[in-house]
């Protein structure tokens, strides 16, 4: 009887693996692939559609793009795991049995107990997160006046937060608009925890687009007017947008796997297998071990690597044959501002931290590459001038 190999999720882990899977399994197992979307979203150019709604079209790839004939396709929203009797549990649908299961169903935005944050806050998690986000714009902008500007407030100014905040800033001059951008980071550099040439290259073009920096102090508290920031500061504003740090999703909350009590992130090997030998998992809804110290980084990069060798390692798992350790490799790290583009440490080059018209192309080629792998080369030509 054949083995069902289900996947889930259409991000970067799901696409990813897919694509390994179908190659190393070559017909020898059914696969079965889980999503509450029927495409994949390029989301690290998610933030795109903030200024320019008509890119998702762009940045979105239907799955029957990417995954072939034989590869089964179920649309729905997994609500739970139950890992002893080997079920998906959907949504208003029938469940999924597996013999195999990957988790890649990524993370949901962590709010950290700040009083009011959940209920005001947008966040940028999809592709209706990015398209509701312009919206909200669009609509705070044209009740604005030159004396009376609309304030867009976004916490944490990690890559999502920056991108984000010089995404605001393009549609501000785009359309003449009265938009007043703040980005707050309680930290005491943008991008925390990076290298200082990199920080300050990214504050200098943040500040060259006009949008007010704040580090420091954390963000309080929030009401449906005013972020209360660190003990003194207070900001009104029209919209709020939180990009501050990721939690594990509440599908995997009673899957018998060992999991981080705090962020309810799984537990995974470099082999990328939990406590249960039948369930595997990386991206965002683990914390996929990695020499030293620290799990693999949350990053679109990291989720490439880790799900070519994921797929690999479920096909290996189905024969019989022993398992792949992944370490991952910084390729490096490009970030947008807007139109402009800022790289760093990018792996063969011998200048450190640039930017200019080469990073906006390296940018650019990253998003190109990446769609062309999971779809064709002509959709990322179509894309290009749009990353």
């Amino acid at each position: 009887m054949s083995q069902n190999v289900v996947v889930l999720g259409s991000g970067y882990v799901g696409a990813g693996a897919i694509k390994s899977l179908e190659e190393h399994l070559d017909g020898r197992a059914t696969i079965t692939w889980v999503s509450d979307v029927d495409y994949h979203l390029v989301l690290h150019e998610s933030h795109r559609c903030i200024r320019d709604p008509s890119v998702r079209e762009k940045i979105t790839i239907p799955v029957e793009e990417i995954k072939s004939p034989s590869t089964r396709f179920r649309q729905g929203t997994v609500t739970n795991v139950d890992t002893d009797e080997q079920l998906v549990e959907l949504e208003d649908s029938d469940d999924v049995e597996y013999d195999y299961l990957l988790v890649g169903i990524g993370s949901r935005t962590a709010f950290f107990g700040i009083d009011g944050l959940r209920e005001h806050a947008h966040t940028l998690k999809s592709l209706d997160d990015a398209l509701g986000i312009h919206d909200a714009i669009s609509e705070a902008a044209a009740e604005a006046t030159r004396e009376d500007p609309a304030t867009v407030v976004v916490g944490g100014a990690g890559l999502s937060g920056i991108q984000t905040a010089g995404e605001i800033a393009e549609y501000r001059d785009d359309f003449g608009a009265h938009v007043d951008i703040e980005l707050v980071e309680g930290l005491d550099r943008v991008l925390p925890n990076s290298d200082p040439e990199l920080q300050g290259a990214l504050r200098k073009r943040l500040e060259a687009k006009d949008v007010n920096i704040h580090t420091g102090e954390f963000i309080g508290e929030v009401d449906e007017e005013t972020v209360y920031v660190g003990d003194d500061t207070e900001m009104d504003y029209d919209v709020l947008i939180w990009t501050g740090g990721i939690t594990g999703r509440e599908a995997i909350e009673n899957a018998n796997v060992d999991k981080d009590d705090r962020s309810n992130r799984v537990f995974a090997d470099r082999t990328f297998e939990t406590s249960d030998e039948r369930v595997f998992a990386l991206g965002d809804s683990a914390l996929v071990d990695q020499p030293g110290d620290d799990p693999a980084p949350p990053t679109a990069q990291a989720a490439w690597q880790a799900a070519e060798v994921a797929g690999e390692n479920l096909a290996r798992r189905v024969n019989g044959q022993p398992l792949a350790e992944w370490t991952h490799e910084d390729k490096g790290t490009v970030v947008s501002v807007g139109e402009q583009a800022v790289a760093h440490d990018v792996q063969f080059l011998p200048i450190s931290t640039f930017g200019g018209e080469p990073a906006k192309i390296l940018k650019k080629g990253i998003a190109a590459r990446w769609i062309a792998d999971v779809s064709s080369l002509g959709r990322a030509v179509d894309a290009w001038s749009d990353m």
